[in-house]
């Protein structure tokens, strides 16, 4: 594996289709036809994964924060919705799509909550081949919640001088010391990538558990900061973490977890593992 060129699938068919960087007029009527699928394959294939033998598990976890429509009266309804869609879909949901979809719920009269849920359920799976689940939750039943964070050690705090920051994963080469076997887990706020098709940047946290050969905490960091200009959907970026890890670090048991910041009503938090894995709930500070 080697560094990634953008150029190996930026072009495809599949995303020059997409509303993504185009303007796109608002509908507030409902209308299932808004919603874009990305086929999974067109970064699986050049990281060497295929559906059969993808080597993880996982899920997108979408947190809707602007989700609306009326009741049967008319009276406007509010909820915060949290998608979960299986990483083993054959496409993964476009965002700005989402968003324009949501917003055709606004001025859409549905009979109750649970037909809300079951459309969106029905929509986003057909969209991405593939299952979801969708919960919908009144303000005053998360008003308490409080503001999470990461468990594990985080590794940001390092005297350390960089200055390149073009993406590339041969930090991990030599990365794990196979005579120190651990079980820890990591964490960086640092994590900075760019929408593949508007280059618009994505700030985010990741976790990072695993048991294994020990990992350099500075090669890791330095393989972070170098998605700063790389340009790659936030499931993409995870997989390719998590893909990377694997590769020149050999864990025996590997979990992934991602939680950026939002962007249009929606935050995306994706997580792969090769292991039993349950992530934590709960928006982060940037959240």
């Amino acid at each position: 594996m080697s560094a990634y060129n953008m150029s190996d699938y930026e072009n495809q068919p599949a995303l020059g289709s997409l509303t993504l960087g185009k303007p796109t007029p608002y509908s507030d009527r409902y209308d299932a036809a808004l919603l874009q699928g990305v086929p999974r394959a067109l970064n699986r294939e050049p990281l060497g994964l295929a559906p059969h033998t993808l080597g993880f598990h996982g899920a997108d976890i979408w947190t809707l924060y602007e989700l609306s429509w009326l009741n049967d009266k008319g009276v406007p309804q509010v909820a915060i919705g949290e998608m979960r869609l299986d990483a083993a879909s054959r496409n993964l949901i476009e965002s700005k799509s989402f968003k324009l979809y949501l917003n055709s719920f606004n001025q859409t009269r549905f009979a109750h909550w649970d037909q809300v849920r079951d459309v969106l359920i029905r929509d986003l799976a057909r969209c991405a081949a593939g299952d979801v689940n969708v919960d919908l939750f009144r303000l005053g039943d998360i008003a308490g919640r409080c503001i999470a964070d990461f468990a594990g050690e985080c590794i940001d705090e390092q005297d350390i001088l960089i200055d390149d920051y073009t993406f590339s994963n041969e930090w991990l080469r030599h990365a794990a010391d196979d005579n120190a076997q651990v079980s820890e887990t990591l964490v960086s706020h640092l994590l900075k990538s760019n929408c593949l098709i508007t280059h618009q940047p994505d700030w985010g946290s990741v976790q990072i558990t695993y048991r294994g050969p020990r990992i350099n905490r500075e090669a890791l960091l330095r393989y972070l900061v170098s998605f700063r200009h790389h340009n790659e959907f936030h499931e993409q970026c995870v997989e390719r973490i998590f893909t990377d890890l694997m590769h020149f670090c050999h864990p025996e048991q590997l979990s992934v977890y991602a939680r950026y910041t939002r962007r249009g009503g929606l935050d995306i938090n994706p997580w792969r593992s090769n292991t039993p894995f349950i992530p934590s709930a709960g928006r982060l500070a940037r959240q």
